[in-house]
């Protein structure tokens, strides 16, 4: 079938085979083409054979400078070849987006003309929201787009790099956040964190509740925390060489640092922000001073922990203990949320079946979080035996 589309083939892009195509499509029943043989750019009279490359675009498919490369897959049904005016039906199609090469079957004629059509693949947001596991909550964070948030116990698993994870959310800007499960399905125990550690070697100066940190200033950075470093080590042995390709470096992690109401940064003694939604009064906003990130340079790796927020929105927050959670695990483990400075004792929200808090000082669990990249394709049902399994990684 040929669509309405089609139509539109008006001051189409000509790429142009070279390097003898017109000969080889004459000796071979089924011809194959690496992009290698291809120069772009060069408009030839219709007796020779050509390639004109479209792209879609939501409804519509658009002239393309370039045969795509990533992002999209060929739509063979809808690609065909013509010769003068006439649709050669017999003639299949088919490219090959990793080679790069096109084959044609049966036997092309001089004055053959094809056109390769590309479809968007759908993004790793897209196919999560149309699994039948999607997220169930949704809200704003900081990038002003609605985020979407899993809640309860769900099918939210991802097995990514070797590790399993467990989707947080898909954040405003289309990535996806997922915290740390092992390396294997495990739903408790310690297998569910890389270790244990202090979120900081001391808890005497207020500055000390940061990933990040500079010793003087509110919101500053630039000295690690001593959980930051443990994560830094962690990623750089198991992650650093899928980054190019699959990790978000933008997005970021909140550090919140902001004060409570009421409360002066100056004062001996007072609460951070997070203090006020204690009780599951949950925040994905954050201050742009406290989105630490491997791209704004505050963070040296893409990699921070879950918040205390994140916690509320699955049913778990101070005072209330919540087993049915899927973030609970059985163990004590660190956010990166601060509480307060008082009596001289910095101190970070952490996650049981509620959340809580302790000096940063004191050694719990360690279970990283990273942001996949929007654009990554997805396959799996999100099972535990099925799960969401990165494309290639």
């Amino acid at each position: 079938m040929r669509k309405s589309k089609r139509k539109a083939l008006l001051g189409v892009l000509i790429i142009v085979l070279l390097v003898g195509s017109i000969g080889l499509f004459m000796k071979n029943e089924t011809n194959t083409l690496n992009s290698n043989s291809i120069k772009e750019g060069i408009t030839k009279e219709l007796d020779d054979n050509l390639i004109g490359a479209y792209i879609q675009q939501g409804e519509e498919y658009v002239k393309a400078d370039t045969i795509p490369t990533s992002g999209y897959e060929f739509n063979a049904e809808e690609s065909y070849c013509k010769i003068g005016d006439v649709v050669q039906e017999e003639m299949t199609l088919f490219y090959d987006m990793d080679t790069q090469s096109l084959t044609v079957s049966p036997i092309a004629k001089e004055g053959t003309k094809c056109y390769l059509y590309f479809d968007e693949k759908a993004s790793a947001g897209e196919t999560i929201l149309a699994s039948d596991n999607p997220p169930t909550g949704q809200t704003t964070d900081w990038t002003g787009e609605t985020t979407y948030y899993y809640t309860g116990n769900p099918n939210n698993w991802v097995q990514f790099a070797g590790f399993f994870w467990r989707i947080i959310r898909i954040n405003g800007n289309g990535s996806i956040r997922m915290i740390y499960q092992g390396t294997s399905a495990n739903e408790t125990g310690t297998g569910t964190q890389i270790g244990t550690g202090a979120f900081n070697s001391s808890s005497d100066n207020k500055t000390y509740v940061g990933l990040v940190f500079d010793g003087v200033n509110q919101h500053g950075y630039g000295t690690n925390s001593t959980i930051m470093n443990t994560l830094n080590n962690w990623y750089n042995s198991n992650l650093a060489s899928y980054e190019a390709e699959y990790i978000d470096t933008g997005t970021g992690f909140c550090s919140d640092r902001n004060t409570a109401s009421g409360d002066n940064y100056t004062d001996s003694s007072f609460h951070y922000a997070a203090y006020d939604r204690r009780h599951g009064g949950a925040s994905l906003q954050c201050n742009s001073e406290d989105i630490l990130s491997q791209d704004n340079r505050k963070l040296p790796n893409p990699i921070g922990l879950v918040t205390m927020d994140e916690a509320a929105l699955t049913g778990i927050f101070t005072g209330n203990a919540n087993k049915g959670s899927y973030l609970y695990t059985g163990q004590t483990y660190w956010t990166m949320s601060p509480y307060y400075f008082i009596s001289n004792t910095a101190t970070v929200f952490f996650v049981y079946d509620y959340s809580d808090v302790t000096k940063v000082s004191n050694k719990l669990g360690i279970r990283p979080v990273i942001n996949l990249r929007g654009d990554v394709q997805l396959t799996g049902e999100g099972t535990s035996t099925n799960p969401f399994k990165v494309v290639g990684a």
